[in-house]
């Protein structure tokens, strides 16, 4: 009786384990998922926003990330996040392997499949962790754990081989684009030496020298050197003004603008004004994002609200990453070439009864104020906002109607939304919200953004597309 009860037991497993198995067959996810390969010109962008959010805030708090080196960052990893999945999307999308000098991205093998949103995670992953290896414990983490978060889902999706296969590749993508990146050793590493005490400031009238409360030394007076992916040498600002003493001059009637904006904030007025300054302002280490990033938090949101493919949306990463990386390089290059002194020192020096003036930067309610420390001429902030809205103009149109909400809900400093009728008044602004903040001149602004139009342009005639 036992020998056959324990017969019974064992053919019962067995048709349990037969169950199973069929099930497992058939639940094989080829089977099950209408998108195998996960084209990306299928996917959704959701994967792309997250990465971009999580190096938002990895740049917020990784100390060394100025605006011109957080820029150039993102131009890297957005280049790195397209060529993990152009091959994905040859049928539409074009790679620039060898397109640029020296980058060399490998072939995916040939008559094998990939799993492109894994690739995708891997090279994201990967990329962050390169080119932010100081970042604070709290920030990789996060970055470990939206990777293994993702993967926990892909593993399942595809077959153990094809998943396995596509993390290799996207890694061995990041580690190709990161490789290439320290080949530009003037760009290499710049968080760990973003001053250079070798550097001495042209003296002599107008000149910019470190600058009150802090007086804090020229910050990257060589940027320009770094390489650019498409801006060059024809990427320059006109002569700025002459500079001058005399009231009837252009520079002292310029200086005025900031000095009575700030003046009337200080005094609780000019509430349009003090909502712009506080708006664009995004110089405050760790309470935001740089003024670079600024404009990926733009492109967040302009994704999301257009729902665009996952190919797509990492096309407008890359695009705007290009364009903020280069902008940063010439407006630096252009600052050192002019060393134009900022409103600060020219309204103490020259003004009557003006010698404590000082901006209303940083907005953080501290009221505690400075001025960043580098020449003024022109505004790296509105070189960054025009080479974002022209990208953004070629992608969504010249008259594209928005509002902003990168600030949404802050609360030590005027976040409320804002909106715009097209990008190039979003750029203006930006640009304009330098002047009641008190930090530049009329003609840093309109050369920034005329700087930047330039370079956005030469992104935008990039062959992305086929």
């Amino acid at each position: 009786m036992r020998n056959w009860l324990l017969s019974l037991r064992n053919a019962a497993i067995v048709a349990l384990l037969a169950v199973a198995v069929f099930n497992c067959q058939k639940d094989d996810p080829t089977d099950v998922i209408d998108n195998p390969t996960g084209d990306p010109l299928k996917e959704s962008y959701e994967l792309a926003l997250a990465w971009n959010n999580i190096q938002l805030n990895v740049e917020r708090f990784t100390p060394g990330y100025r605006p011109p080196i957080a820029a150039r960052t993102l131009g890297y990893t957005g280049l790195a996040a397209y060529e993990a999945i152009a091959n994905g999307m040859s049928s539409k999308y074009n790679s620039f392997d060898a397109y640029f000098k020296g980058l060399d991205i490998p072939e995916p093998n040939a008559n094998e499949d990939y799993y492109w949103p894994a690739v995708l995670n891997a090279t994201y992953a990967r990329s962050i962790t390169h080119f932010y290896p100081t970042a604070p414990a709290a920030q990789l983490f996060a970055v470990y754990s939206l990777e293994q978060d993702n993967n926990e889902k892909f593993r399942f999706a595809v077959p153990n081989d094809v998943y396995v296969r596509s993390i290799d590749y996207g890694r061995q993508v990041a580690d190709a684009v990161f490789n290439w990146s320290r080949t530009d050793k003037d760009g290499d590493g710049a968080f760990l030496r973003t001053t250079d005490p070798s550097y001495v400031p042209p003296t002599g009238a107008g000149k910019w020298q470190p600058t009150f409360p802090d007086y804090s030394p020229a910050l990257l007076p060589y940027w320009g050197k770094v390489r650019t992916f498409v801006a060059d040498a024809s990427d320059k600002c006109p002569e700025p003004l002459a500079y001058s003493t005399d009231p009837n001059s252009e520079i002292y009637k310029q200086a005025l603008e900031p000095f009575k904006l700030v003046n009337q904030i200080k005094a609780g007025g000019a509430p349009t004004e003090h909502w712009i300054a506080d708006f664009w302002s995004d110089d405050c280490a760790t309470l935001t994002f740089t003024p670079a990033g600024r404009f990926i938090a733009v492109a967040n949101q302009l994704i999301e609200k257009e729902k665009l493919s996952l190919g797509e949306a990492v096309e407008v990463y890359a695009r705007v990453g290009l364009g903020l990386c280069d902008a940063g390089i010439r407006a630096w290059h252009q600052k050192f070439t002019y060393n134009y002194e900022r409103p600060i020192d020219y309204i103490r020096e020259v003004m009557p009864n003006a010698s404590t003036w000082n901006s209303v930067m940083c907005p953080d309610g501290s009221g505690r104020y400075f001025t960043p420390p580098f020449p003024a001429y022109p505004s790296g902030h509105a070189t960054f906002g025009a080479v974002a809205a022209e990208i953004f103009s070629g992608l969504f149109g010249e008259n594209y109607q928005f509002t902003d909400r990168c600030h949404e809900g802050r609360t030590e400093f005027i976040g409320k939304p804002r909106s715009f009728n097209s990008f190039r008044q979003m750029a203006e602004e930006n640009a304009y919200s330098r002047l009641p903040i008190g930090v530049h001149f009329r003609m840093d602004a309109t050369s920034g953004v005329a700087l930047g139009y330039g370079i956005g342009k030469k992104v935008n005639s990039l062959p992305w597309r086929k």
